[in-house]
């Protein structure tokens, strides 16, 4: 295996000082002279028609500067994807109909927070309420209440995937299961909600938006749609982001609402989501009815497998029609099914909209197919590490006309985890440990932002000091992207990570890239920053040869601040000297690389795949119900390790986020209404429920990630839910199907099985 200088070892983040300090400013912390606070009055119905909006009074409000509905914005219909404008249908403010609770309807900007708040009470709105519908079971029944009049039975949208000879293979089939599954609505929870800032320059008829974004390209586009101006008209700068999980990939009302307001007023408009707007009127993870039905041979090989799932997306598209997709091809994955079957629905209901969230469309595949294999293995006396060995996908894999798998390393995590099992011996009583495999995308093929521009782009300056600095638009929020490039960029150099400098989150200065979804920046931004170090090392090569005498392409290698002969390591030149050289040979000009990605290949799904397989071990109390989770063993593939307490990091947040929803995470609503939305009522895992977790890695080299890396953020999402349930199982004997397992379910399960 390659020594490497930078990669490999653990690194802090390069913003962890500023974080610890205190020092790292958030949109929440910003404020700009003269700036007006905003707030947003919005729907107290699921479902209405909206007969009018009076603003006088709110208007005549002393401190109040201003006041925006649909009336004078239009009601201009937006979403992220783009390729198809039907699909864009959610109005930014809403003027002829409301579709749930929370939908924008006006905004106001005041001098202070508390003005604002009163001119919303101010706003005169008559409603007239309509039939709702909040079950997508009901929703697509006919005269159920229609969402939207061009949708027939509220099915917004509909994904048919297949491969192979479904019905044939389940004649095939020595043993067949069906089961049913409901999957619970989970939110994200930021630390810092929805917020921006922005200030109009009418000069030059320009906005700057500071927002809370992981997507700072796509929020530059769309609100230069909504606000009928040039693409370079908007300026969106990314401040440090309090995390997103894919709940700040879109465009929302805060980011439109404060630009118009600010245009309107000539002053900086400031607006952030209270806790309570976070919860109702942000995003959500989405809800999926699964129905699944699976068949296999008489030694645990899979032949056939059948899956229908119907989402509940909320009163609009958002992302719901990626959800659709990758839900269908999560339930494949990760193993070999020579026939395939899936037909999935996306329905409209009077809630808020659900999106994307951390294992988009994975988790809740995950928990649905790994609860069927293990029952399955019980049907049929075969143990649970056998079958998934068995059916497991291996390198070079071809997913029938989906996409080719070509770094794998879940047999070798399958062969940790059965090592792992044997070591834990005979467990107490009421002890359980429960398994999942895994495996996502890094990244997604299929341009449905309909951008013009590379994927990512990256640029990479050398100044006369040897500090490098590299420009990406990269989304850092929180997981570690800007640390991972800065590495990046210092191996292929042959530099300290101490001489990287990253500027990134400003849409006018960086190159553009589509964000920080689908576990995409490591691979796709990683490449980009990787070829713009190495055209900038070229143009430090091309000194060092004339120097040295060496040929450029073969002879030279370039490590810990040195370019030196790569079949002679003790001669070579300082890199220091090799650059002031350069910039001299130049006259003066910086030595600039410059660096693009976008993915090309089969299919439409991703370049490269992460996988692995995740042990849990719970203790349950028969008498209360509650599970405590004792240990966690997760044997992952992520290719070539960047950096691995960065790894580490990942995986625990994401046994946190995923143990969540499968025990104790779940919005609760009276219809339309959540009923728990507060940090109160909602009830996140602590510190003091996280178990012990050890992790190890299955190293892999993937041909087509940067040094050979690939994902590590979301596919660790998706299999502690589903271990989780397994456990249970296996500690006490019953089987619950829709999450949260709480300590309810679990003695009423315990109840109806001793009766």
């Amino acid at each position: 295996m390659k020594h490497y200088h930078v990669i490999g070892e653990d690194a802090p983040n390069i913003d962890g000082f500023a974080k610890v300090t205190g020092q790292a400013i958030y949109t929440f912390d910003m404020t700009l002279p003269g700036m007006l606070h905003g707030k947003i009055l919005r729907s107290p119905h699921s479902h209405a028609r909206i007969i009018s909006i009076d603003t006088s009074k709110a208007e005549s409000l002393p401190g109040v500067k201003a006041v925006i509905t649909a009336m004078e914005t239009g009601e201009r219909r937006q979403g992220a994807w783009r390729r198809y404008p039907e699909l864009c249908d959610e109005p930014v403010l809403c003027l002829e109909k409301v579709r749930y609770i929370g939908d924008p309807v006006a905004a106001v900007a005041a001098i202070d927070e508390d003005i604002a708040l009163e001119a919303l009470d101010l706003i005169e709105v008559e409603y007239e309420p309509l039939p709702a519908v909040f079950d997508p079971m009901e929703a697509i029944k006919e005269g159920a209440p229609q969402l939207h009049d061009d949708v027939e039975n509220n099915i917004n949208l509909t994904r048919h995937i297949e491969w192979g000879d479904v019905d044939k293979g389940f004649e095939e089939a020595d043993f067949i299961r069906e089961d049913e599954f409901i999957l619970p609505a989970q939110s994200h929870v930021p630390l810092e909600t929805h917020g921006s800032l922005a200030s109009f320059d009418g000069g030059n008829n320009r906005l700057t938006l500071w927002t809370s974004t992981q997507t700072p390209y796509y929020v530059q586009c769309l609100l230069a749609t909504a606000m009928n101006l040039r693409e370079n008209g908007v300026k969106v700068i990314k401040p440090h982001c309090g995390s997103g999980f894919g709940g700040k990939n879109e465009l929302f009302a805060d980011q439109f609402c404060a630009g118009y307001l600010a245009r309107k007023t000539g002053r900086p408009v400031k607006i952030v989501y209270s806790r309570e707007e976070e919860f109702t009127c942000a995003r959500r993870r989405t809800p999926i009815h699964y129905y699944l039905k699976i068949g296999a041979k008489r030694d645990g090989t899979f032949v056939a497998k059948e899956a229908r799932a119907f989402s509940d997306g909320g009163a609009y598209t958002s992302m719901g029609a990626t959800l659709l997709y990758l839900t269908g091809w999560f339930s494949a994955f990760p193993y070999r099914y020579p026939n395939y079957r899936y037909d999935g629905y996306k329905v409209f209901t009077n809630k808020s909209p659900s999106s994307s969230m951390r294992g988009y469309g994975g988790i809740q595949a995950n928990f649905c197919g790994e609860s069927q294999i293990e029952m399955l293995a019980a049907d049929m006396g075969i143990d649970p590490v056998e079958i998934r060995k068995k059916n497991a996908m291996y390198p070079n894999y071809e997913v029938p006309g989906q996409a080719t798998i070509a770094s794998c390393g879940l047999p070798e995590g399958l062969e940790k985890i059965g090592e792992y099992i044997k070591e834990r011996g005979n467990l107490p009583k009421d002890h359980g440990i429960g398994l999942a495999c895994y495996g996502f995308n890094s990244g997604g093929i299929f341009n449905w932002f309909n951008t013009p521009y590379a994927f990512s782009g990256a640029e990479v300056r050398i100044n006369i000091d040897g500090m490098v600095d590299v420009y990406s638009l990269a989304a850092d929020v929180g997981q570690g992207a800007d640390t991972t490039m800065c590495m990046i960029a210092a191996e292929e150099l042959g530099v300290h990570l101490s001489d990287i400098r990253m500027h990134s989150g400003d849409t006018s200065i960086c190159p553009s890239d589509l964000g920080a979804w689908a576990s995409r920046e490591t691979l796709m931004m990683g490449n980009a920053v990787k070829m713009a170090a190495a055209d900038a090392k070229r143009q430090l090569f091309e000194i060092a040869a004339s120097k040295m005498g060496a040929n450029i392409v073969y002879d030279l290698e370039a490590g810990d601040r040195r370019i030196y002969l790569r079949d002679r390591p003790e001669r070579g030149l300082s890199y220091y000297d090799v650059v002031r050289d350069a910039i001299r040979a130049k006259e003066g000009s910086l030595i600039v690389g410059r660096g693009h990605y976008t993915p090309h290949g089969k299919g439409m799904i991703s370049p490269a795949f992460s996988f692995g397989v995740q042990a849990v071990e719970v203790e349950v109390d028969r008498e209360t119900g509650y599970v405590k989770i004792l240990n966690v063993f997760t044997a992952h593939d992520s290719g070539q390790v960047i950096n691995p307490v960065a790894i580490r990091g990942q995986v625990e947040g994401s046994i946190m986020m995923s143990a969540g929803y499968g025990y104790s995470e779940e919005m609760l609503y009276d219809g339309g209404k959540v009923l728990n939305p507060n940090l109160v009522d909602y009830s996140l895992i602590g510190y003091r429920d996280m178990p012990s977790a050890v992790t190890v890695d299955c190293p892999t080299y993937e041909p087509e990630g940067p040094f050979g890396a690939k994902e590590v953020g979301e596919g660790i999402t998706c299999p502690t839910a589903g271990a989780l349930a397994n456990a249970i199982y296996h500690a006490v004997g019953v089987r619950i199907t829709d999450p949260p397992l709480t300590p309810e379910k679990i003695l009423m399960a315990l109840k109806e099985k001793s009766a």
